[in-house]
Formats: structure tokens, sequence, C-alpha cells
């Protein structure tokens, strides 16, 4: 190419220049001569190897002068460019490239090298630094090993400092530690090892003793304390007998009581003797709900004052709403009281007492009828009956566990010391109630604190003196415990000096309870015959109120006991029937006597029953005793008092005749050395002799003990009757056969000022329920009298009546509201009702002297407006006397039946009243 485009020609020389290539000198147009660098340009791409000498190109060493020829002449020319060249050539392009890159690098390399230069000298005066360096550091490494050594030990050497002052002051602290421990635990040593040993013998003789509680409390709750022994004694032989290990004297409340829990008991009000703490246990552990045989009403009284903070909810069997009530208690976990029942349980309540609860929706739940109610864990169910001696079903039995609550004489001697304490000296028995209230606590704080020790013992690990924490709660519970510890032994200190007080009263609680065991034994006799705890106690106090009062002890116990054995003697006997009236002042008598060891029990067993035996052997040696006498005496002679009776009656056989033949044999001479027999035993050999004269006999004894008044009962007084009721007490009339109190009611009525409309009676019967309540109602709120009579021909209508005797409020009943009623002898009468109200029975008395005194201590005799009515005075006081002593005569006569009488004709009350109207009459 001669003549190439103007940028490859100016690139060309661009590329000549760098590479040192001279220009050849030609003419241009002008004919000046220029270099031209084409031609050279030309040879230089023509070689072979043109490209490798890019390539390979020194551009280290680009002199200087070239490349200002470079940076002046085509660097800045604006046709160098590129982009520009690449238009001509693509070749061109490239070496244009290469030519502004060798400007660029040269430019660099000036700079760079320079430094370079003075790098390389730095890194060689590095070098040699760094050799003197690392010769420095190798000596520093020397003595930092050293001096790592050094410190190491050092620290070494502190470390052990502070590990010998830690220990040290450790074993200060164990040793100030240890010392509170033995000041505040060593008096425990004793009583610990002894506890443990205690826990030791406990835990070998778990399984029969546990085993032994087990069964008391599955079989043993409803009998009585005596047989609950026996059962036990019985059971200790069998187990002992099976080698089955158990402790040498089973105790229930040592088994399975909590010291604590007992003595909260009985500050609630649960009896303090054996029976009764062994009942409250067997009800805390059984697994069925606790049916409570409770005539006197312990249990009740226990349960209400125990169960008051948790809301208690009472509820009988005739409540209208006791299902709710129920529902609400088991829904919200309340304890339930369901008083009163009888012999036979509402099957309603069959779920509840199985415990049959089933899981729905995540709750527990329990169906009760047809509802279906969430049941709460914390719910409880308790139920008491007032029955004596009630007969349940085995499919009842099984559903609850029976607990006899009967009182028992240790528990009513308990209480009734401390009412008569109360009342004579109130400062004893409040200090003693306060000091009951302080022990307890103090016991409960001092079972806390010692679980809490334990606990502390127990769960701390390693050694105790290094635990800082578990040594201040010893040590401060220890104090506590001291300290609790010296009240408590000051608080005994004093209950002993009150005890010995108020033991000086302990003999009317004795003989008060002795007197109430004798009247709870009644209701044997006759079904009507039943007073509760209540009412003996509020006699007691009453008594205790109204008897003289004396400095000295033993003469105002002396007064304080007839004055109460009489008040009793007249209340119990205006409510029992003649026939018992002997009988109940014996009973008083007997009891007593054998309370003070005047009276063996088998003979007294002996009078009751004559003795046990088959045939006897031996031959009557008499033609005038009979057989069955003898018989008796053959068994009396059996009894140690009364040894070689049958063996020397024979030589005696014409004194013992003396004696069979007189008119009051029991005031004549026994024979021999059986006159100096005591009186009680002549009553035994009288038995056998001449048993028809038992009954003065027995007159004679209770006599000769407790006093002629204890067999002349005291006539029958309405008023007084009257005066120990109040609004809510009903007034029962037991009736026998002749019997009618309803004139001498209406007469009395008439005189307190409630004849006519205050007074409404109504006899019951079929379909008169309604009636009665309606005029129960109507008395409540205006204050009349109420009389029903008959109550023993409404049976069905008995537990209604029992509601609204219960319900009777003071509060919203009128003061002057009575309540009579009149009724036969019945089982279905509500025993709350006799318990609780004012029993009276208008019978004849037995005797003519009584039966003429009861005469003109009736109605209309008694009247002074009647009895002086008449003019003839004289006559008429002869004449009224005569006809009292012939209805005497007749009423007497009436235990012979019709012997000696035509026709049977009783010549009642009634009669003898119709009679002295008929003698006024005529005498006018």
């Amino acid at each position: 190419m001669n003549s190439p485009p103007p940028g490859v020609r100016l690139v060309m020389e661009a590329v000549c220049v760098l590479k040192g290539i001279k220009p050849e000198r030609v003419n241009d147009s002008s004919g000046k001569k220029i270099d031209d660098y084409w031609k050279p340009s030309q040879k230089l791409v023509s070689e072979m190897k043109f490209l490798e000498s890019l390539l390979s190109f020194d551009k280290d060493n680009i002199p200087p002068n070239i490349m200002k020829t470079i940076r002046e002449k085509y660097i800045p020319n604006a046709d160098f460019v590129p982009e520009k060249i690449k238009n001509a050539s693509s070749a061109a392009e490239g070496l244009c490239k290469w030519v502004r890159a060798m400007d660029q690098y040269d430019k660099v390399a000036k700079v760079v090298a320079p430094k370079k230069a003075k790098l390389k000298e730095a890194e060689g005066s590095l070098a040699v630094a760094m050799e003197s360096l690392e010769t420095k550091r190798s000596q520093l490494r020397e003595v930092q090993a050293k001096l790592k050594k050094l410190t190491d030990e050092l620290e070494s050497n502190k470390q052990k400092k502070q590990k010998l002052e830690f220990q040290v002051d450790l074993c200060q602290k164990k040793l100030e530690r240890a010392e509170a421990l033995i000041g505040g635990l060593g008096g425990e040593k004793l009583r610990w090892t002894q506890a443990a040993h205690d826990l030791g013998i406990q835990y070998e003789n778990l399984t029969g003793d546990i085993l032994l509680s087990s069964a008391v409390v599955a079989y043993l709750g409803a009998f009585t304390a005596a047989f609950r022994q026996e059962q036990i004694n019985d059971w200790c032989s069998y187990v002992q007998s099976k080698n089955i290990p158990r402790s040498n004297h089973f105790s229930l409340i040592q088994n399975l009581g909590d010291p604590v829990k007992i003595r909260s008991w009985n500050i609630s009000g649960l009896p303090s003797d054996t029976f009764s703490v062994e009942n409250g246990i067997i009800l805390d552990n059984a697994r069925r709900w606790p049916l409570m045989i409770d005539p006197q009403g312990q249990a009740n009284k226990w349960i209400k004052h125990m169960e008051k903070p948790n809301n208690l909810a009472l509820i009988k069997l005739t409540d209208s709403d006791y299902v709710r009530t129920l529902e609400n208690c088991i829904t919200f976990g309340n304890p339930c009281l369901l008083e009163n029942v009888g012999e036979e349980l509402d099957p309603l309540l069959e779920p509840l007492l199985l415990k049959q609860t089933f899981k729905q929706g995540g709750s527990l739940c329990i169906k009760l009828g047809d509802q279906i109610i969430e049941y709460a864990p914390d719910f409880r169910f308790y139920i008491t009956t007032k029955l004596r001696n009630p007969h349940y079903l085995p499919e009842t039995s099984v559903k609850v566990t029976l607990l006899n609550f009967m009182i028992t004489t240790e528990g009513l001697d308990d209480q009734l010391l401390g009412i008569v304490v109360a009342r004579e000296r109130p400062e004893l028995e409040e200090e003693k109630n306060a000091l009951i209230l302080q022990s307890a606590e103090n016991k409960k704080q001092l079972k806390e604190i010692e679980d809490k020790i334990l606990e502390v013992l127990s769960t701390s690990e390693g050694n105790i003196l290094e635990d800082e924490t578990a040594i201040k709660v010893l040590s401060s519970s220890k104090i506590l415990s001291n300290e609790i510890s010296e009240k408590q032994a000051i608080a005994e200190e004093t209950e002993k000096k009150i005890d010995e007080a108020r033991m000086g009263y302990r003999p009317i609680a004795i003989h008060s309870t002795i007197l109430f065991f004798s009247i709870a034994d009644l209701a044997n006799i006759e079904p009507m015959y039943q007073y509760s705890l209540t009412w003996f106690v509020n006699l007691f106090i009453m008594s205790i109120d109204n008897s003289d009062k004396s400095e000295d002890l033993q003469k105002r116990l002396e007064n304080l006991r007839e004055h109460f054995t009489y008040s009793l003697y007249s209340n119990i006997c205006r409510s029992l029937f003649e026939k018992d009236k002997l009988l109940f002042s014996f009973l008083l008598c007997v009891n007593l006597l054998k309370h003070d060891k005047l009276i063996d029990e088998e003979e007294w067993r002996f009078l009751l029953t004559g003795g046990v035996g088959l045939d006897n052997p031996y031959t009557n040696p008499t033609a005038w005793l009979p057989a069955k006498s003898w018989d008796e005496i053959c068994r009396l002679d059996t009894l140690h008092a009364f040894k070689d009776l049958r063996k020397k009656f024979l030589g005696q056989k014409d004194q013992w005749k003396i004696v069979y033949d007189s008119v009051e044999p029991y005031k004549e001479s026994f024979p021999g050395e059986w006159n100096e027999l005591k009186d009680f035993q002549r009553l035994c050999i009288i038995r056998c002799i001449r048993p028809d004269k038992i009954i003065p006999m027995v007159q004679k004894f209770v006599s000769e003990n407790l006093g002629q008044k204890y067999i002349e009962p005291p006539p029958f007084d309405l008023a007084k009757s009257y005066a120990d009721s109040f609004c809510t007490t009903p007034l029962i009339f037991v009736l026998s056969p002749g019997g009618d109190p309803m004139l001498a009611l209406l007469k009395f009525a008439d005189d307190m000022g409630f004849s006519g409309s205050k007074l409404q009676s109504l006899s019951l019967g079929q379909g008169q329920g309604p009636i009665a309540l309606k005029m129960i109602s109507q008395g409540i709120k205006d204050g009349t009298w109420v009389v029903l009579q008959n109550c023993h021909l409404a049976a069905s209508w008995m537990t209604t009546l029992e509601k609204i005797a219960e319900d009777l409020n003071p509060d919203q009943t009128h003061p002057d509201f009575r309540l009579w009623l009149t009724s036969y002898p019945s089982d279905k009468f509500p025993v709350s009702i006799l318990q609780n109200g004012v029993k009276m029975t208008n019978e004849p008395p037995k005797g003519l002297r009584f039966n003429v005194l009861r005469s003109y201590l009736s109605d209309p005799i008694s009247d002074p407006d009647f009895f002086s009515s008449v003019k003839d005075q004289h006559a008429w006081k002869k004449l009224l006397f005569s006809l009292c002593f012939f209805h005497a005569i007749v009423q007497e006569r009436r235990k012979f039946g019709p012997i000696g009488w035509n026709i049977p004709y009783e010549f009642n009350e009634t009669d003898l009243r119709i009679s002295v109207q008929i003698c006024v009459n005529q005498s006018h």
C-alpha cells in the first residue's frame, strides 16, 4: 500500500518512534525534506516476528526522549484515538491501543520504579531489622517464659493462700455453726434417739397395726366402746397367733391419730374420751361417707362447729329444696350435713353414697337424680340420726360408715365438770379454756417447727455445717421452739393447778353422769321415755343456779347433789307412767350405789334374772317353800356373799319359815349370819322366798338410800310443766287407758286466759294434716294455743310435725304460742320432739293416799270457789272424802282385774268428776 489512510500512517509512525526505527528523508510536495515513516513501517510490519517483538518489547527501558516525542506529538493528537483509527484499520486500532498502553505503562513505571528501588532498599533494611528483632524477641520470650513461670508460681501461691484463708474462715464458721447446732439441737438427741427407736419398732409392727386399724375403721364404728374393745382384743390374739408383728398395746389413736388434729376436734366440740376420739379418726380415714348414730346430738354439734368456717350446709330429707342445696354443695365443694334421717335413706342419694363419679368434658361429674353435676373433690358429706338403736338394712350399711356416737361416761363427765366449774368458778373455766386454746396453738407450732427442722436436715446436701441458710433456719426454729416449749411448760403447770381446783367439783359431775345414763336407759322400757342431753344440761344448770350456796365446797356439792337429783326425779316422774316411777327411783338408787361399789354386779344380775340354771340336782328340804324359790336359792348359793346358804337352809328352815309367813318379811330378822347381809343382799333373799313383797322391799331400799321423797312421786302439776316450756317447746301428754287430760288442760287454759278462740283443738286422723298445719301457722302468728290430739293415729304425718317443731324459731314465733300434743306410746312418734319437749302423764297414782291426794288436787275439787260453794261444809267434806276414798279403792283394785268384781269397771277420773258434781247438786 503506497498511500495508506492518515490514521494508519499516524499509528505506524508512533510504533516506529517507540521501536526507535529511523524515518526516511523524503521530499514533500513543496520539495522540502521531511521524515517519512511509511516505508520503514512497511518493512517493520513485513517482518515475521513483528507481533512477537511487540509482545517482548522492553517497556521498562524506553528512552525518555522517545516517550517525550510520543507524548508531545501523538498522544494529544485528536486523531490518535482507537475509535477513529478503527475506521481506517482494525489492525491499526490495536497498534494505537498498544502505543497508548506503552505510554501509560511508562508513566507508571517511572513513578513505581523509584518506589520499587526504595522498597527493595527498605526490604533489605527490614530484613536486617527483623533479624535483629527476632534475636530480641527470642531473648524476650526467654524472659517472658521465666516471668510466666514466676507469675504462675505467684498465682498458685496466692490461690493456696486464699484457699487456706477460706478453709480457716470456713472452719471458724463451722465451729460457730457446730456450736449453734449443738446448742440448738443438742437437747433433742435423747428425744430423737428414742423417737427413732420407737419408729423402728413401729415399722416392724406396721403390718399388724395397720391390719387391725383397717379392721376397726371398716367394721367396728357402729358398736359400743365395750364391744369394740372386746373385739379388738380378740383380733389382737388372732393376729398374734398368726405370727403377724403388731404392737403390744394396740391403739387406734396412736396408729392413725394426729395429736394436733385431735386437739382441734376437741376444741370444736368432740368429747375428749377415747371412744369419741376413735370415732373421729374412723370418720377421718374411712372411704365411705359417715352415718352417725347420734341420739344426744354430740356428733351434730361437733360437725357444725368444725365445718362452720367452710360454709357448712344443713339439710333434712323433709326439706322441700334439700336436693338443690345438696347439688350446690357438691358443685362448689362445700361440706353438707344431712340431719335426723330414719332407717331408710332416699334412693336419690345412692350415687353419692357410692361415689359414682365419672369424667365428662375434662371435669369430674356425678349423676344425682336426673341431673349431671360437677363433683368438687373438696366436697364432704355427713349424715346423722337421732334414733337410739336404728336397724339399717345391709344394702344401706355397706354404702356408709356407721358410727356410734352415743355419749360415753368419760365424755359426759368432762362436759358436766366444765359446766359446773363455769357456773361456780367462771374465772377458772375461762382460764382453762384459754389455756386449752393456747396449748393447742403451741403444740401446732411445735409440730410445724419440728417438721421444718426435719425437712431442712433431710434436704440438706453434703456437710450440714457448710449450709449457712440451713443453720440459720435450724437455729431460729429451735429458738422459737424453746420459747414455745417454755410457754407450754408454764401453761401445763398452770393447767395442772387449775385442774386440781376443778377436780374438787368432779364428784357432782360423776354423780350427774350416773343420773343421765340412768334416764338414758328408760327408752328401753317405753319408746316415749326419751330425753335429750341438751334438756338434761339445762336442768343441771338450773339446779346449779337454784340450789343453796355455801362457802364450804363439800357442803355446796352436797346441796347441789340433793337439789339436782330430786329436780331430775321430779321432772322425769311427770313423764312416766305410774308403773315405772318406782322402777326409775330404784334404777337411780342402784346405779349410784354401783358406782360407789356398794352393789355387786353379780348380785344385781341375780336380782334381775333370778340366776340362770337348768335342772336343780338338790332336793327341796321343805314342803312350804315353792320349787321355784328353792331353785333360785340354790342358784343364789353360787354367789360369794351367799356361800353355803343352801347347805345351812335345812338347819335354819324354821327361822326361814317365820320370814316366809310374815306379812312384812323384809322387816324380819334373818337366821344366823344371814341377818348381817346388806340391804341389797337381803333384797336378793326376799326375791327368792317372797317375790310378792319385792315392791315394798324396793320402796324401803330406795327410802333408806335416797330418801322417802323418792318413793312419793310429785302429783300432776300442769302449771309447773307449762312454766318449764317455751314458745318453741311442744308439751306432750303421754296417754294411758282411762286418762283424759283435756278437761284439765281446758281448765288450765281458762285460768291462763287462753279459752275460747285462743285455744284450737283438733283430733288427728286421715286428712287432718293440712288443717293442723293451718292451725299451727295461725297460732305461731297470733300467739294462741294449739292442741293436737291422738298423734299416734297420724303416724304418716309425724315427719311433718317433726319438721314443724324443728323449724320453730323464737324470733319468728309469738311468745304466747304453745303446741300441745297428746299421744299413746308409739315408736312412730318423732324422737326429736320427745327429747326436747315437756312430757307429762295424767294417770291415777299408785296407793290410796296418793290417789286421794290426786283427787283433791284435780279440777274441780281444787277450785276454792267450787269447794266453798256448798253451804253445809261439814256434811260436804265428809261426803267428798268418802267419794274420793271410794274412787281411790276402785282405782287400786284395777291391778286385780275382774277378781272379786262381777263386772270390770274402772270408775276413772271422769266418773269421779261427774259424781262430785252430782254431790254438789244434791247438796244444794
